[in-house]
């Protein structure tokens, strides 16, 4: 059992004891991460809520309705199976941030990168920082990560256009294992919004919840 697993056991038992009935159904939490650097790490502020509602319905998860927001150098980091990370602009880790991110996906974490555009060249250098012994590689349209509860044969949707480029699905792999996936040139959290956010077609979004369905599933059961 991975370090992150025990302690979110540990964690969930906590929960279940103290918290009221109303909330002790819930067996996950997932967050957001709020890093330095000036970037709107804030950003796609229905994102999250609406893709956790997508995976209780669909998936038949008990995550908590409500997203956290956990900072890269905390230890509550280690209570979240998966982490979100977006914005546009300036990432920027300390040494410690860094060092307890790694901690984090070594320990059976999962972080998810998901480019709003502007954020590729930032966070390129600021994962280096994390694991400066790997390089992000085309994650294949055969692994798991696309074939979950629903199936991705062709990689991910693209959901809104910024410089013509096809979208491309980049991964960090820790001894064979994928610890962070990041969404390139596809906007994957922009179709988490609210239908009235950007007015995309509804299908283009349920594509774009069911990829992040895919990425939650992977991380909750596959991942660990």
């Amino acid at each position: 059992m991975t370090l992150i697993r025990l302690f979110f056991v540990s964690t969930l038992l906590t929960v279940f004891c103290f918290l009221p009935s109303a909330h002790a159904q819930y067996a996950y939490k997932i967050a957001k991460l709020k890093y330095g650097g000036g970037g709107d790490w804030y950003a796609n502020k229905t994102s999250l809520p609406n893709l956790i509602k997508f995976c209780n319905q669909n998936l038949r998860m008990n995550v908590f309705p409500d997203e956290d927001i956990v900072e890269p150098g905390s230890p509550d980091l280690f209570s979240y199976p998966f982490v979100h990370l977006t914005g546009h602009g300036n990432v920027l880790f300390s040494d410690s941030e860094a060092r307890n991110l790694r901690r984090y996906m070594i320990s059976g974490g999962f972080l998810h990168l998901d480019d709003n555009y502007g954020l590729d060249k930032f966070i390129r250098r600021e994962m280096k920082k994390v694991f400066p012994e790997l390089e992000f590689v085309e994650v294949p349209y055969t692994h798991p990560v696309y074939h979950q509860k629903f199936n991705f044969p062709n990689g991910l949707p693209k959901v809104h256009e910024h410089d013509a480029k096809s979208p491309q699905g980049f991964g960090l792999f820790w001894e064979g294992r994928l610890v962070c996936f990041y969404s390139y040139e596809c906007d994957l959290g922009n179709g988490w919004e609210d239908q009235s956010v950007y007015n995309d077609p509804e299908e283009l979004r349920q594509q774009a919840l069911r990829m992040g369905a895919n990425l939650v599933q992977y991380a909750l059961t596959v991942n660990q």
